[in-house]
This record gives structure tokens, sequence and C-alpha cells, in this order.
């Protein structure tokens, strides 16, 4: 990977960090579950059930989020109350029976059924899906790498039985992208994060193993836009690159736990308070208004018509 050509400076993060931290704290994020699909594994008390419900919740969590929380319930209503337990006793013809006819845009049911077949695997050789992470991480591997070593390990199902019971997959490569490319790998991240953050009112802080600070952000358009007007990158493009510059620079605001402003940052344009078109009564009353560029420049639109509307 190219190195990042955006790096916050040392005046520039202290500026941003307190209002980062006031932002958090005052962010609905409790509220805001419900419209995540972290919602999913938070039902479990169980770390295999939370697992496995996370990495499903997280594989179809693209498109809007009406489309996909429906599909999600499906599945898990049909895994019953144990979805880690389900899918390490799940064969081919379990398979068939739950997801026969399963259609969720780009994906069918083949699809589905590798990642639902493979996790059951992984489960069943190590007790985790944790160690297929962690421990390519540990001998020295990127996260990029780790995660393309995660997604491999999924993808070893015989195919063959599977089609012949439910058909050809049709976008196995979108629900789990080998290699990852230049992609962000957005969904694969916000797993991660799910798992090693926390816990708290979001993130289940499961997988010890992994430090949360080489986590890389989940990067999707509200966070790629609200980074650049923060001034933590420049880039447009949604890929790892860009995820990396971003992390990078949160990284230098709270080296510990950089992504720990992802759930909130992305709500805010989730919910259409920074929306892609401005808004001024939103920007005014927002607590990054004075470190946000475009904060900043309503900022003094309004202060500039002040007199002219009193005159």
């Amino acid at each position: 990977m190219p190195p990042v050509s955006l790096r916050l400076s040392a005046a520039r993060a202290a500026r941003l960090r307190p209002r980062l931290q006031r932002f958090l704290a005052g962010a609905p994020n409790r509220l805001r579950v419900g419209f995540d699909p972290v919602q999913f594994p938070r039902r479990y008390a169980l770390r295999e059930d939370a697992e496995m419900a996370g990495l499903l919740a997280a594989s179809l969590a693209y498109g809007r989020v009406e489309g996909f929380v429906p599909k999600v319930e499906q599945l898990l209503s049909g895994m019953g109350g144990h979805p880690g337990a389900f899918v390490r006793t799940l064969d081919v013809a379990g398979a068939r029976r739950l997801l026969q006819g399963f259609v969720y845009r780009f994906n069918l049911a083949a699809d589905v059924g590798v990642l639902l077949l493979g996790a059951g695997r992984l489960l069943r050789e190590r007790g985790s899906l944790e160690p297929w992470v962690a421990e390519p991480l540990a001998a020295g591997a990127s996260l990029h790498a780790s995660l393309t070593h995660f997604v491999r390990a999924l993808r070893d199902v015989p195919l063959g039985p599977l089609v012949k019971a439910l058909g050809p997959p049709r976008a196995l490569h979108h629900l789990l992208p080998v290699p990852l490319g230049g992609g962000a790998a957005k969904r694969l991240n916000m797993f991660l994060r799910w798992m090693v953050r926390g816990p708290d009112e979001v993130d289940l802080g499961l997988w010890r193993a992994i430090p949360a600070s080489c986590l890389v952000i989940p990067l999707d358009t509200h966070i790629g836009r609200i980074s650049r007007r923060l001034g933590l990158t420049t880039r447009k493009d949604l890929s790892w690159r860009t995820a990396l510059e971003i992390t990078g620079n949160l990284r230098r605001i709270d080296a510990a736990d950089p992504v720990r402003f992802d759930f909130a940052l992305c709500h805010h344009g989730m919910s259409g308070v920074c929306s892609p078109r401005a808004r001024a009564e939103a920007c005014c009353s927002c607590e990054l208004r004075t470190v946000c560029r475009v904060g900043v420049r309503l900022g003094r639109a309004t202060r500039a018509a002040g007199p002219a509307r009193r005159a």
C-alpha cells in the first residue's frame, strides 16, 4: 500500500481532540443502536452466538437499513436462539432448508450458504472466529492481510454439493471478497470493531487478543464526507488507503482507540443531521462546527449576513 498523503499536525490534533470528545459524550449512541446492524450481535450472551450474528449482519449490511435488517432477522429466526451452535452442526441439507429462495440484492442463497458453512467449520476447529484474525496479526501480518486470511478460511467450503442444493452463487466475491484488494472493506472492519472495541453501549469487546489500536475505520460515504470536513483526509475515494489515512489521523487524537468516534460520526451522517448539503440550522448547533470547514464557512456567512439583515 502507498503511504498516506495527509498527516494531521500536532496543533490540529490538539484542537480536534476536545471537540471530538465532547461530540462523542453528547452523541445519542444508545438511541441509534436500533438503527444499526450492531443490534444483532448485541442480543446474544454467548460469545459464539454474538460472533455468528455479527458476521452475518455485517456481511449483509449493504444498501438501505430497511432492506437488509428484515433479511438478517429472517435468517437469525430460522437459526433459533443460538446461531453459533446452529452453524457448528450445519450441513448442506440444513443450509437448503434455511436458505432456499433467499435473495438479498446481489446475493443468493448459495452465497450465504458458503458464509454459514465456513463459519461453522471455523468455530468447530478453534471455538471462536477470533484466532483466524488475531494469529496472523500476532505473527506480524498487516490487518489487510489478516482479514484476507480470515475470509479465505471462511470461503474454504466445497461448492459442488451447495450448488446442487441451492443453485450457483451470484456475488460471493461481494459478500466475502478474496483478496480484499484496494477497497475499504467497510463491513469487515465494522465487524472487527464490534468484536474488539468496548464493551460499551455500542461495541461488544469480546475479542481481547486484538488491540483496538490496530483497527481501521469502517469507511463509508458518511465517514468519508465528515472526515473531509474535519480535515482528516482530502481523499474522495472509499478505498483502503483513504481508510488508513483517516484512521492514522484519528490515531494522533487517540492512539489507543482511534476508531471510537466511528459510530457517533457515522450516525451523525446517517441520521441526516450532517447531510451532504449542509444546513445552517444544523451546523450552528453542532459540537464540531468550529473544527469543521463547512461549519466554519457557514458561521462566517451567517455573521456577515447579520448586519445586512438588520440594515
